[in-house]
Parts: C-alpha cells; sequence; structure tokens
C-alpha cells in the first residue's frame, strides 16, 4: 500500500476518524442511557488516548529519541528487547 502523504487526504482521514468516533460514542450512549457506562466509557476511550500519547510522543521524545515506531506492537517489540539487555 503507497504511504498517504497528501496533507488534504491526511487532515480527511483525521476528521473521519473523529466523525466515526463521535457517531459510535453517540450511538451507544443513545443505546445504553445509563450513566455509569457513559461515564465508565468516557474514561476508557480518555484512557486509551492517553496511553497512545504515551507510547508514541512521550517515549519518542523522552526515553529513546533515536527510536521510530511503526506501531504499537513493534513498541512492544522494543520493550521486551530493551528489557532483556542491560542499560548500559
Amino acid at each position: 500500500m503507497k504511504e498517504l502523504s497528501n496533507s488534504f487526504w491526511i487532515k480527511t482521514k483525521g476528521i473521519l476518524f473523529l466523525v466515526l468516533g463521535v457517531l459510535s460514542a453517540t450511538l451507544l450512549i443513545i443505546k445504553v442511557r445509563d450513566k455509569t457506562v457513559v461515564i465508565l466509557f468516557a474514561l476508557s476511550v480518555w484512557s486509551f488516548c492517553r496511553f497512545y500519547y504515551f507510547a508514541f510522543y512521550v517515549i519518542e521524545r523522552y526515553v529513546d529519541s533515536s527510536y521510530r515506531y511503526s506501531g504499537l506492537l513493534s513498541l512492544a517489540s522494543y520493550l521486551i528487547r530493551r528489557r532483556k539487555t542491560p542499560n548500559t
């Protein structure tokens, strides 16, 4: 698959992800209508967003700026390899 490089399509893709997320969350909230479930759902979404930020921004900026991750599996592989080798 060709890498997406056109800024218009990158922004469009981001907006579509946002619309899909808002639409999905709205439909779930309408279907469930339970305050506890809605709060837990919002907390889960927020926590996963923070983890994603941590995984790609914090680690790349503050832990190892030389390593570039291609996804969560790449990150897990890197962390496992790093744990097995002694720190110098």
